[in-house]
């Protein structure tokens, strides 16, 4: 089996949908050796940010030294981009043969996508015999395939409301799920919650006897500084290339987790960790600038309190563009009409289009959800299109492609597909 036929198999368990549960999973785990039992893993969780700070909690762990597992999702342009070491991805040969030793076990327990991928990505951190893995939850927490760990940390960034169909309606509900991948006796780390959130996670971590440390009382916040002062490290001079002020409190969190999990003393690798951690890990697609002169900016941000996080940044230059414009795609369980709400005033066009998943909010219901709040849109059925002729507009408008990591790497791999420069 190549990897292509490999990956077209992989794609295909996408029509089992989304199966919370861990019995699928867990068996699926024991056959192949339980491989997740020999990984000394960091856990993360939380509706923004997790993907930022598991990057930045892996990059610094390799300033350590350490041979270090990185597990996100999704991927942008390939699949491989999921699971990676030291920055490398998964080879295709890999993938190929996982599959094709699976195969029929994969078919007849109708195993899902996520349940497959994490497999692989335990299986192969395993015997490439990694020092630590940071592993980042797919959806929710405690029906999650990944929360079959027993994790050194675990690290919960945001709670706000997302996927409510399937989490809860409440900032409680959800809370709650995501809090469920604390295990007994844990090092549990929390970036800035809101109050129900934080009481639902502390009375977790009692119930656990797990120890608790909140960004808040670790960090000083001085106008556009943010520094982090713990037993072990006092750092106030960070250099981050990831643009927004939320990215400022993802790294200082991912600091906090390594001294305090770790017990490190030596301020440098972290701060090198922070440096480095695009190179490190490859991530993308927060505050990208894909393109300067027009400039074309990726996010993505795929719920209210990510857009207010796109916004804060965006403000500062948007004075300096005679027109913007966005390109907006999302999941059908967003909380739509409130995203759009809050990006109404910003751009002075709004271009909608449906993404080929099958969670995509189609064009038509998009344009009923601004139809509601009488915002004026425009239907774009070829997103690539609307990409390549804004290259050639004015060299001072903006266009920013914005939602979900599925609608970027659409975007990403036309232009790869089609050697746009």
């Amino acid at each position: 089996m190549n990897v292509e036929s490999a990956l077209n198999k992989l794609y295909s368990l996408h029509n089992f949908g989304i199966k919370l549960g861990l019995e699928n999973i867990s068996n699926f785990l024991e056959l192949i050796g339980n491989p997740q039992k020999q990984l000394k893993t960091f856990h993360i969780a939380g509706s923004n940010g997790k993907g930022s700070t598991s990057s930045f909690i892996a990059s610094i762990l390799m300033e350590f030294g350490f041979k270090v597992g990185l597990y996100t999702s999704p991927h942008f342009v390939k699949f491989n981009e999921r699971i990676v070491i030291d920055g490398k991805q998964i080879p295709d040969e890999y993938i190929a043969n996982f599959i094709k030793d699976y195969s029929d076990y994969i078919d007849e327990k109708k195993l899902t996508f996520f349940e497959v991928t994490t497999a692989i990505a335990f299986k192969y951190f395993f015997e490439q015999k990694v020092d630590f893995a940071v592993i980042e939850t797919g959806l929710g927490g405690r029906l999650d395939a990944t929360n079959v760990l027993s994790p050194l940390a675990v690290v919960i960034t945001s709670i706000s409301l997302e996927h409510t169909n399937i989490l809860g309606n409440t900032i409680t509900d959800i809370a709650g799920e995501k809090a469920a991948i604390i295990k007994k006796h844990s090092k549990v780390f929390t970036g800035k919650l809101p109050s129900d959130a934080e009481k639902v996670v502390e009375k977790k971590c009692n119930e656990t006897n797990s120890n608790l440390y909140k960004i808040e009382d670790y960090i000083n916040v001085k106008n556009e500084l943010v520094e982090l002062y713990t037993e072990e490290v006092e750092i106030d001079n960070w250099d981050i290339p990831l643009k927004g002020e939320y990215q400022k409190f993802n790294a200082a969190l991912a600091g906090l987790v390594v001294s305090k999990t770790l017990l490190k003393n030596d301020f440098r690798p972290i701060l090198k960790g922070i440096h480095n951690v695009i190179k490190n890990t490859g991530i993308q697609g927060r505050f990208e600038y894909y393109s300067m002169s027009p400039d074309i900016i990726f996010d993505s941000a795929h719920n209210p309190e990510g857009i207010e996080n796109f916004l804060i940044e965006f403000q500062k230059d948007q004075t300096k563009y005679q027109k913007k414009i966005l390109l907006f795609g999302v999941m059908k369980d967003k909380s739509i009409k409130e995203m759009l709400i809050k990006l109404r005033d910003h751009f002075d066009e709004i271009h909608i289009t449906e993404i080929n998943y099958e969670r995509s909010c189609k064009i038509a219901e998009l344009q009923k959800i601004a139809d509601e709040i009488k915002l004026k849109v425009f239907p774009e059925q070829d997103s690539i299109k609307l990409f390549n002729s804004f290259k050639k507009e004015n060299r001072e408008n903006c266009l920013v492609v914005l939602g979900s990591m599925y609608l970027l790497g659409e975007i990403k791999s036309s232009i790869i597909k089609n050697k746009i420069a």
